[in-house]
């Protein structure tokens, strides 16, 4: 289905926000617009919907399956105005989720469960909103892949992860289950990355309410939906594996010629699977089996 604006699909497109989940992929270039809409496809989202520029080009199995909304992800804010948009148009309680071209959403089991399945089991423990972490994804041969995404041979560093308390700025403690994750390509190479952008940790999927609203650090104005997990055990975390990072770096003029590769000691080839995620720490099932 295509749409004339974003204007038109929060009109006409309403019937699709009743329950979800649906997937909001923002696409900002022409690199894996088709892999990343069909990873998506095939996680099981009801909907999945593209907010793409009128002139890039969708394979016509991808463009039967998806929503298309004509989008300028460039503006600053344009993204988050969005989100905002589309979880207000959308019946409370509807699970949404956001990521870019060239990002992957990955949760435990996924080979084998659909993620409306473990969006129902989040949603019985009484969350509305998962942590994601953003795990950065580049090539291994930077001379085949200048462009430093590729599928065949992409890489994730394997450790260099931490976590930080996160302070209230109104009281100056910590924040009741709230952390700063940092790691991956934007630590190693923290030089070329604003101050801002270093955090590795999304909320990619949340439920949508009344006066909800999305904030440009990727967290929302409801604490509740910025925590790990809920007071008495672990929660569900799950993945966005991103080559966003590396794809930005080795396209900034600033930043290109310092970077020969992103291989280090701890690099592993990255295998396209949940278990490794879960083997590494970089998700958590939970009480989730």
């Amino acid at each position: 289905m295509m749409y004339s604006s974003l204007q038109n699909f929060l009109k006409d497109g309403k019937p699709l926000l009743a329950k979800g989940p649906v997937a909001l992929v923002f696409i900002e270039d022409e690199v894996e617009i088709a892999t990343t809409l069909r990873h998506h496809l095939q996680c099981g989202f009801n909907t999945v919907v593209a907010l793409m520029p009128d002139a890039f080009d969708l394979p016509q199995d991808v463009r039967a399956k998806v929503n298309r909304v004509p989008f300028d992800c460039g503006p600053q804010g344009a993204v988050t105005g969005a989100v905002n948009a589309v979880a207000a148009a959308a019946q409370p309680g509807c699970w949404l989720y956001y990521c870019y071209n060239a990002e992957y959403l990955f949760y435990p089991f996924c080979e084998a469960r659909g993620v409306g399945e473990m969006l129902a089991f989040h949603t019985e423990e009484r969350r509305d909103a998962m942590l994601t972490y953003v795990i950065d994804l580049y090539a291994g041969d930077l001379a085949a892949c200048p462009g430093a995404v590729s599928l065949e041979d992409a890489y994730l560093d394997k450790s260099g992860y931490y976590a930080q308390s996160r302070q209230d700025p109104a009281t100056g403690h910590p924040r009741e289950r709230q952390l700063d994750f940092f790691g991956g390509v934007r630590w190693r190479f923290e030089e070329h990355i604003p101050a801002g952008s270093r955090k590795i940790d999304r909320i990619s999927l949340f439920r949508a309410k009344p006066g909800l609203e999305l904030r440009p650090d990727h967290t929302f104005n409801d604490q509740e939906y910025n925590t790990y997990a809920c007071p008495w055990h672990h929660n569900l975390t799950a993945a966005v594996c991103s080559f966003r990072t590396a794809k930005a770096l080795k396209r900034n003029p600033g930043s290109t010629f310092d970077i020969d590769t992103f291989r280090w000691h701890n690099s592993a080839p990255f295998e396209w699977h949940s278990r490794q995620l879960l083997d590494l720490g970089l998700m958590e099932p939970g009480q989730w089996f």
